[in-house]
């Protein structure tokens, strides 16, 4: 009996190690993606250019030639 004890706590101490590995290895990577993100945060646009990174998106206003003559019109 003693034998199979000792094999299930030897299962059990992988399953804790592997665990715990997971663990870190998660961690390690969250905390360089916020690093990153951070650093591109503080970038101008000239400097995210330059890397590669496009600008996020603004809000763009598209008025069709004519439209103000048609809404004028429609008072």
């Amino acid at each position: 009996m003693a034998h199979t004890e000792a094999r299930v706590g030897r299962h059990s101490l992988r399953l804790v190690l592997k665990t715990t590995a997971t663990a870190i290895a998660t961690l390690e990577t969250w905390q360089s993606t916020i690093s990153r993100r951070r650093a591109i945060q503080d970038l101008t646009s000239d400097q995210l250019r330059d890397i590669g990174h496009a600008e996020p998106p603004a809000p763009v206003l598209e008025v069709k030639a004519g439209l103000i003559t048609n809404l004028i019109s429609m008072r």
